[in-house]
């Protein structure tokens, strides 16, 4: 699949695209923290992340440009993997794991089909940090923290060069309601080929640019309009799984070759401010894993 995204990116890279003197700025922010806390409640498996996105480009009219590198996006991205019981993990549970990205990506149409293509580096293990953090922000909380057994056994540190491919078509199916159905594939840190749909209710969001956070399939908004208002977002999506870095076979654990999100959330924006709130439903992951979990997200922007 590696191979074939590659083949797909240099394949759009050598098509024709105009030229143009007109200066690229940065025409958009997005971020999403993400964590089972704000979601079930409890601390485990996909424990916490956040995604960050800042979008350079040649001007916005509200759609996507024809050529690719028009739209730029530097995307950050920080997540916590955990075993169940971070002191004393059951056999078979998962590894724990950190994992800091960092990646640029491109955002274009052609022929009504909404395109995002790009490339990460994936940096895990110790040498993230993101364990002595989370073990900090235990201390501070007074909740149990990783043992030291957890967080030897973690995956190793290494870098992953990983790419990622979006298709999406939008289809109205009233003034204020559209679904989205797409498909993604993912391969370096985790192989995989993936599709879903989403469903939004509600003009917020139409004419701006949204960014689909992968640890949730929840999409946060990046480039924005003016306008204020709302729109209840749904959706899921249903992946084949070929292998993960985070489920390594030296841990004893086998990744499971399907994998399902269910999720639905808020975006409301008034004259200064901007919130949302969503919630997804991760369907199990490894084998061995007894049941699912619920993560939350939110956003929050405050203009004064």
């Amino acid at each position: 699949m590696f191979r074939v995204l590659t083949a797909i990116c240099i394949a759009l890279m050598a098509l024709p695209q105009e030229t143009t003197a007109q200066t690229r700025d940065r025409i958009g922010y997005g971020r999403l923290i993400t964590n089972d806390y704000i979601g079930d409640g409890r601390d485990r498996w996909r424990s916490g992340s956040v995604a960050s996105s800042r979008v350079w480009g040649r001007g916005w009219s509200g759609a996507l440009p024809y050529d690719i590198g028009d739209i730029l996006e530097l995307r950050l991205g920080a997540q916590i993997i955990a075993p169940e019981n971070l002191v004393n993990p059951a056999p078979g549970d998962r590894p724990y794991s950190g994992a800091l990205s960092l990646g640029l990506h491109t955002h274009f149409e052609r022929e009504g089909i909404e395109l995002a293509l790009g490339s990460d580096l994936v940096m895990t293990g110790p040498q993230t940090r993101l364990d002595d953090l989370q073990a900090s922000f235990h201390d501070l909380v007074g909740v149990d923290k990783a043992s030291s057994l957890t967080r030897a056994s973690q995956v190793g540190n290494d870098i992953h060069p990983s790419l990622v491919g979006e298709a999406g078509r939008e289809v109205p199916l009233g003034p204020n309601a559209r679904m989205r159905p797409f498909i993604e594939a993912r391969a370096g840190v985790e192989t995989l080929l993936r599709a879903g749909v989403d469903v939004t209710f509600g003009a917020l969001g139409q004419g701006e640019l949204l960014v689909r956070d992968p640890v949730t399939g929840q999409r946060y908004r990046s480039v924005k309009g003016d306008a204020g208002g709302y729109a209840f977002v749904m959706g899921g999506d249903i992946a084949a799984v070929s292998d993960s870095v985070f489920l390594p076979g030296s841990s004893g654990v086998q990744v499971r070759d399907r994998r399902t999100r269910l999720r639905a959330g808020l975006h409301w924006q008034g004259e200064r401010t901007a919130v949302f709130y969503g919630l997804t439903w991760l369907g199990k992951e490894f084998e061995g894993q007894d049941e699912g979990q619920v993560l939350g997200s939110i956003r929050l922007d405050l203009n004064f």
